[in-house]
C-alpha cells in the first residue's frame, strides 16, 4: 500500500486492541491523568480519593482499588492524611498521558474540525491506544503548520 491511499479489504489488516502487558491499562493511566488535572486546578495542590472518584463520576471503593494498583506499581505514595503524591515515575506518565490527549484534541479540531468536545471525548479514548511513532507524526504536523 503507497503513502496516503486508503486501504482496500485486501489490504486493511483488523487487530485487536493489543494487551497492555507490563504497562498501566486504561483506567490506570485515567486515573494518574485526573490526578494530575485535579492536582494543577487545585489551589493547595492537594488531590484524594474521593476527588478522582467525583471527577470521574465512580465509586470511591473503585477508586481505592486503583490507587492500590497504583501505588503497588510505584507510581503514586498515599500519605496517612490521604493526600495522593506522584513518584517521578507517576508524574511522567501522567504528563505523558495529557500530553497525547492536548495534542490529540487540538488535531482532532483542526484536522478534522469536530467540536471541543467531541474532540475531548474522543482524544481521551484513542490516548491509551495510539503508537507514539504516529504521535509523534501527530505532534510534527502540529507544529508545522503552527496549530501549537
Amino acid at each position: 500500500m503507497q503513502h496516503n491511499q486508503v486501504p482496500t479489504a485486501q489490504d486493511a489488516v483488523l487487530e485487536a486492541v493489543p494487551s497492555k502487558k507490563g504497562l498501566l491499562a486504561e483506567s490506570g493511566e485515567n486515573y494518574l491523568e485526573t490526578i494530575l488535572v485535579i492536582k494543577e486546578r487545585s489551589e493547595a495542590g492537594i488531590v484524594r480519593a474521593i476527588d478522582i472518584a467525583n471527577e470521574l463520576g465512580i465509586s470511591k471503593p473503585s477508586v481505592s482499588r486503583g490507587l492500590t494498583q497504583l501505588k503497588e506499581k510505584g507510581l503514586i505514595r498515599i500519605l496517612d492524611s490521604g493526600a495522593i503524591l506522584f513518584t517521578p515515575e507517576g508524574q511522567n506518565m501522567a504528563a505523558s498521558v495529557f500530553e497525547r490527549h492536548q495534542l490529540l484534541t487540538v488535531f482532532l479540531q483542526a484536522v478534522a474540525q469536530v467540536p471541543l468536545d467531541l474532540a475531548e471525548h474522543d482524544a481521551c479514548r484513542i490516548e491509551h491506544v495510539i503508537s507514539q511513532q504516529t504521535m509523534n507524526g501527530i505532534r510534527r504536523y502540529l507544529e508545522e503548520n503552527n496549530l501549537l
